[in-house]
């Protein structure tokens, strides 16, 4: 039976009935008799020394129960802290005049206020080129999709204004790691402790690479007799599968802590297969849409994964849990959708019928 900390003022009860019950007439029920004093101080006395204890208790394990305290302790232990906030990089293309150039330290600004800077000198041979760009300030905010626009804050001469961001994007921005962040990484390390470079190992490695990581698999012998592969995704960035930025940081990670025998260990991202659903909603709102698409979010979170099966009834649940909802039809999909090695569902989009 779990054990229930009383209250000040049940304490500070049963405290003065205990000194009435020794004491007739005392009347330690109320402050206006010294024997209530006494009843009220030695309450809050108690209260608190339980308190403590219940403080303790609470983070004497880092489970979800337990506060900053106990999870940085465990996470001492283990030699694991807070991952620092990482940089989006990544390159952009631009345009103008035949031999101008576009300096390095040449500051670019996005349609979000987010503020990049060049980082070598790029001299254009022909009327078009690439740059490579990193954002000033860490943080996922400054991951940018494929095609999205930059602006020059000041002009260069030949040069057009406008970019637009390469190929793959700007990737591997990450905000600074949440304390939830470094619960799930110590209760990992609880859970799979070192066993001299099992697949355990790797997918803790995989974990610990970059802030941006939130899940990882690993599986053997895709490539070959010793292979390992490593597939990780990225759920709390715009599209769940990673840039090169963030597949290289787990890859040299993995490299310098790998045991020497495994030659063969490839980090690769899962092709992400978009699913659009078709839904028709009963009732239909702009808030009802949202919650129904955050639930279906979270359900890719949860249950999608490399080579797995997203079922059409856990799809359904999904919509039906949502707040607001009453009834649905689900247009699409209409069965279990499966997926092949190394393939995994990502959310696409919803169309309301």
């Amino acid at each position: 039976m779990a054990f229930e900390l009383d209250s000040l003022e049940q304490s500070r009860q049963q405290i003065g009935r205990d000194i009435e019950t020794r004491l007739p007439g005392t009347g330690a029920q109320t402050r206006r008799t010294a024997a209530g004093v006494i009843a009220y101080a030695q309450a809050g006395a108690v209260h608190g020394l339980h308190a403590h204890i219940a403080y303790r208790e609470r983070n004497f394990l880092p489970d979800e129960r337990a506060d900053a305290e106990g999870v940085e302790r465990w996470a001492g232990l283990f030699g694991l802290w807070y991952r620092e906030p990482t940089k989006a990089s990544g390159s952009a293309d631009l345009s103008g005049a035949a031999g101008a150039v576009l300096p390095a330290g040449t500051v670019l600004q996005s349609t979000q206020g987010v503020l990049y800077t060049t980082l070598p000198d790029v001299t254009l041979t022909g009327t078009a080129g690439t740059v490579a760009i990193e954002a000033q300030d860490a943080g996922a905010a400054g991951n940018l999709s494929e095609g999205a626009r930059l602006t020059l804050l000041t002009p260069v001469p030949g040069i057009q204004s406008t970019l637009r961001v390469g190929s793959g994007g700007l990737g591997g921005g990450a905000d600074a790691e949440t304390l939830d962040g470094l619960r799930a990484r110590v209760l990992n390390r609880l859970r799979n402790p070192p066993k001299g470079g099992s697949l355990g190992d790797y997918e803790t490695w995989a974990l610990a690479a970059h802030p941006s990581v939130t899940r990882a698999w690993v599986t053997e012998y895709e490539q070959g007799a010793g292979s390992v592969i490593v597939r990780v995704v990225c759920d709390n960035e715009a599209t769940p599968i990673p840039s090169q930025e963030v597949l290289d940081a787990v890859a040299a990670y993995i490299g310098a802590r790998r045991q020497a025998g495994r030659k063969s260990v490839y980090v690769l991202p899962p092709v992400g297969d978009p699913v659009h659903y078709q839904i028709r909603l009963k009732p239909d709102s702009s808030a009802i849409r949202a919650t129904v698409e955050a639930e279906l979010r979270d359900l890719h979170r949860r249950e999608a994964a490399p080579g797995a099966t997203l079922l059409i009834s856990h799809i359904r649940e999904a919509v039906s849990i949502a707040v607001g909802e009453i009834d649905h039809e689900l247009i699409a999909p209409l069965a279990d959708l499966a997926y092949g090695t190394g393939v995994m569902p990502i959310f696409g989009d919803i169309a309301w019928l």
